[in-house]
């Protein structure tokens, strides 16, 4: 009774007992890709801290024959009990005589078999000369190398690997490191490779398949080889390309050479994720590392390049200097994606980077203003839950917290000093967030941990409200909160002010919750006496948050809201900070702080706006108006429509359909985006041309009348004329879908097949997409074309298919699902309905992401009783509408 009272002890515990501690694994597997099973023994060298009866690692879906502990002393222990334990991953070691503290070996057998949910270690199928065969690999991140070894399954508990392959001998295995030596037996090689330095269990990584590669090396010897599908090696050299100047770039950034000798990127068939940033062996799904100039977009291109810059940024931030533990994965992915927008700023500066930053910024706002937000820093107590974290939060509010940061201290602190010294202090350790406070603080003398713990700590973030009165700007901030409930959340805040130039600028720390400026010195002055602002010329604009580099909303008073209003049309801001009004707007009106009657009017002074990156964020916010005037005001539907049509008019006879030589990257992005949105919102000129074009398609596939940045476009046009009575356009677009063997033309075709306002062919569509006709990393990009006008028909779907798909799909994927059809909606009364059905039916591992999604209906379902009570609402939008004509 006693030994089985110790047994459960380890039951439940978000970490493993650190009585023993791994230092060396020693790791060799047979790999059978007939029967999709894998065989293999581990001899882990561990460290026993304190004399114990118990061995406590983790072990998932594998089957262990035989252990054995070795002690320094060549003492050999075998344990009486061996407990696998499903709920918590961990595998118990009993022994009957305990281990004395000191060095031993710890050696397991074990066989297990690939699964096919992408994560562990798992199959996916290529097909060579029109026959379908399988290959091997790895996705670790986050607990899932339990699914491969038994190991200690923690970021904290680093060790060097030695790993050893056998394979069929046709094949090319990849790992972490390069590779020492092969030895042939018959239809079999054994493949060695070199011990690894000390890393983390989630960055080991293997690769078994038939690949082409290219290569190059860098100034400093390093050796980077890009593995493509055989016959695709030349769609890897922008990717190559990439690699060779970040891994320059961070060389330098980081005072710090990359690592290990070599860096191998390579291109699978299948990947639950973008990407993942192995040591050394960085995992890609085919369609975020292939590119080819003649089908792929130039959206596609800016993609691959910040993945790859992201993941090469890895390297140093996450595998050199590890997070201690999943509660400081912001650590790793908020600087990932931070310094990826810098290095690819630095690669392609046309393309405006640090404007289109801005994107991440507002995801990162939009969820963390949900109740059911979290800390950036978050508790994580069960395997089960790490997943979930890898979101908005962790992403993007890091980066732009980031970025703030940076913004504050100046680059020469924050970069040239701090992340270098940073970088060299911890490197091949784990750190903590306050190890990079305690950095920052020391080199710019300023107590960093006390500026920015509110920003780490607490979840949310605030909304500062501007007012003016005479001479003094009021500031005052509270909790910005969609839902309208009171938070009680205070920020220490950098404000940043501009007035009437971007030469005349004022920043400072709002660190109470409310506080005066006075700003007459900064007015124009007039016979050597200064005026009053209100006295001052109605085009003397007044922006907060400069450029939007600090993580806040910002709420104006009548009068400097509309002083901002001509300021836009008047082209006197900059394109971030016109950005940047519009998503304020756009959030304060969704949480009823703002009149939708204000955003409409802030739009309508965008009539004359050329700036690519301004105009798409314009046709995003177009887009949700649409969706919840449609259920809030059905009536004016119609004209609303045509008021956005008119605003997009303009730039679609600028951008033409045609691609015009030397054009520019960001006009390239947003042709698609225009003729999109003017299809989706009913223009007839534009759904007859993309119908033209369609046909002109079906006749000849090479035509130049359809550019692959355009393709997108066509199709969403099709799919909007499509019925279950005229359903050609649908059957053409399968076809090709069927027949491409470029990836991405198979990413557009699924993008846009769920976009039919027929309801009974968006239930084909969604059939269609959980058949094995579409790999299950590819499911997600149909089910976001998904429409709010046939959501009834896709919910009622869901609740038919949810036992199936429980049973067939795991992690990211069921986020999808739950997310992409719950969204949709915008009642309480819907929302009652799909809270009950998701608490009757099992959710494991996305409850996090479905209080999130119903909390979004709730919040649409108020602003949607806010939008009736504006009763001027449809006069404004017909004047809106017929404006000009």
């Amino acid at each position: 009774m006693e030994q089985k009272l110790n047994r459960n002890q380890f039951k439940s515990q978000a970490r493993l007992p650190k009585f023993a501690i791994p230092s060396y694994y020693d790791l060799y597997i047979k790999l059978d890709l007939v029967a999709c099973t894998f065989s293999g023994n581990v001899n882990i060298n561990i460290n026993i801290i304190e004399k114990t009866n118990f061995i406590v690692l983790n072990a998932l879906e594998l089957n262990v024959h035989e252990v054995l502990f070795t002690s320094s002393h060549n003492q050999e222990y075998r344990p009486s009990d061996a407990i696998m334990d499903k709920d918590d991953e961990i595998l118990v070691l009993v022994f009957d005589e305990p281990l004395a503290v000191g060095e031993g070996i710890l050696r397991i057998i074990f066989y297990g078999k690939l699964n096919e949910h992408t994560k562990g270690f798992y199959k996916c199928s290529y097909v060579e000369k029109e026959v379908k065969k399988n290959m091997a690999v790895t996705q670790f991140e986050a607990v899932d190398a339990r699914r491969c070894f038994p190991c200690w399954d923690e970021p904290a508990l680093k060790a060097t690997f030695k790993i050893t392959l056998d394979i069929p001998s046709e094949l090319t295995a990849l790992s972490n490191m390069p590779i020492l030596d092969e030895k042939l037996n018959g239809n079999l090689k054994t493949v060695y490779f070199e011990e690894s330095p000390v890393m983390s269990t989630y960055l080991v990584a293997f690769v078994v398949g038939l690949f082409d590669h290219i290569e190059d090396t860098t100034t400093n010897g390093v050796k980077v080889h890009v593995y493509c599908p055989v016959g695709k090696s030349s769609e890897g050299k922008h990717a190559l390309d990439v690699a060779i100047k970040s891994l320059g770039i961070y060389t330098e950034f980081f005072s710090t050479p990359y690592p290990l000798p070599k860096l191998d990127m390579v291109a699978v068939s299948e990947f639950h994720a973008g990407a993942m940033e192995n040591f050394g062996l960085i995992v890609y799904r085919e369609n975020e590392l292939l590119y080819n100039e003649k089908t792929s977009t130039a959206n596609r291109k800016q993609i691959m390049t910040i993945s790859t810059s992201h993941e090469v940024a890895h390297q140093w931030f996450g595998n050199l200097v590890t997070m201690e533990w999943w509660t400081h994965l912001w650590l790793n992915e908020g600087f990932a994606t931070w310094i990826s927008y810098m290095a690819t700023d630095i690669m392609f500066p046309e393309w405006k980077m640090w404007t289109q930053f801005l994107r991440q910024t507002s995801h990162g706002l939009r969820l963390d203003a949900q109740e059911q937000s979290h800390p950036i820093e978050v508790e994580v107590h069960r395997a089960d839950e790490i997943d979930q974290v890898f979101d908005a939060i962790s992403y993007n509010k890091g980066s732009a917290v980031i970025r703030m940061l940076q913004s504050y201290l100046g680059e020469d602190i924050f970069q040239v000093k701090s992340l270098s010294l940073y970088m060299k202090k911890y490197a091949w350790k784990n750190v903590e967030t306050e190890d990079l406070w305690s950095v920052l603080s020391e080199e710019s003398g300023i107590n960093i941990t006390s500026l920015m713990e509110c920003w780490t700590k607490q979840k949310g973030h605030p909304v500062v409200y501007v007012n003016c009165k005479d001479n003094l700007l009021e500031f005052k901030q509270s909790q910005f909160v969609s839902s309208g409930l009171q938070g009680d959340g205070r920020w220490t805040i950098p404000i940043t002010l501009s007035l009437g130039s971007y030469n005349n600028q004022r920043n400072f720390l709002l660190e109470s919750q409310s506080q005066s400026v006075d700003i007459s010195e900064m007015l124009p002055s007039s016979d050597g006496k200064l005026c009053s602002f209100k006295e001052c010329d109605e085009t003397l604009w007044i922006k907060v948050n400069v450029e939007q580099s600090g993580f806040y909303r910002v709420i104006y008073d009548d009068e400097l809201s509309a002083r901002l209003r001509k300021a836009v049309e008047n082209n006197c801001l900059s394109a971030a900070d016109k950005l940047g009004i519009l998503d304020d707007m756009l959030a304060l009106c969704q949480a009823c702080k703002q009149p939708l009657s204000y955003l409409l009017l802030l739009l309508d002074a965008h009539r004359k706006e050329h700036d690519s990156m301004v105009l798409s964020k314009l046709i995003n916010v177009c887009y949700d108006v649409v969706e919840i005037i449609t259920d809030a005001m059905p009536d004016a539907v119609n004209e609303l429509k045509e008021f956005f049509i008119s605003l997009l008019q303009s730039s679609a006879e600028r951008l033409g359909w045609e691609p015009k030589p030397g054009e520019s990257h960001l006009n390239v992005l947003l042709r698609g985006e225009v003729f999109t949105a003017l299809a989706s919102f009913g223009h007839d000129k534009t759904h007859k041309e993309a119908m033209q074009r369609f046909q002109e398609l079906l006749n000849d596939k090479d035509t130049i009348l359809l550019s692959a940045d355009l393709k997108k476009a066509i199709y969403f046009a099709v799919m909007r004329n499509v019925t279950t009575t005229n359903r050609s356009g649908f059957e053409s677009l399968l076809k090709f879908y069927r027949e491409a063997d470029a990836v991405q033309e198979k990413e557009r075709i699924l993008q846009t097949i769920a976009s039919s306002p027929d309801p009974a062919l968006v239930n084909e569509v969604l059939t269609f997409l959980i058949s094995d006709e579409v790999r299950n990393q590819d499911i997600n990009y149909g089910l976001s074309g998904l429409r709010f006008e046939c959501r009834e028909a896709a919910w009622r779907w869901l609740q038919e298919n949810w036992d199936k798909i429980l049973m067939k799909y795991e992690g990211f994927l069921l986020h999808s699902f739950a997310r992409d059809f719950v969204t949709l909606f915008s009642s309480n009364e819907k929302a009652d309905e799909i809270e009950a059905f998701f608490a009757s039916h099992v959710q494991t591992g996305v409850d996090k992401v479905l209080k999130q999604s119903i909390e979004k209906i709730r919040i649409k379902a108020r602003w949607m009783e806010s939008i009736k009570q504006e009763q001027s609402l449809p006069d404004l939008i017909k004047q809106l509408a017929h404006k000009g004509y």
